[in-house]
């Protein structure tokens, strides 16, 4: 177990998000995982997801 504080994550915004304050996501991304937050609440709730259950949601999001 180590004891040394975690590398902040980096976030960012789609491109296609504007900013006009609307509903956006920021995603970071780290080998393992991607973490999802809100953009208007940076220190709200926090998701996290395994890569490949992030894959598989962008595909089937895509399709819609």
């Amino acid at each position: 177990m180590s004891t040394a504080e975690p590398t902040p994550l980096s976030w960012f915004k789609s491109s296609y998000s504007g900013n006009e304050g609307g509903e956006c996501l920021e995603l970071a991304a780290t080998p393992d995982t991607v973490h999802v937050r809100d953009s208007k609440n940076p220190a709200g709730a926090r998701l996290a997801f395994r890569r490949a259950e992030w894959v598989a949601f962008v595909r089937y999001a895509a399709g819609r």
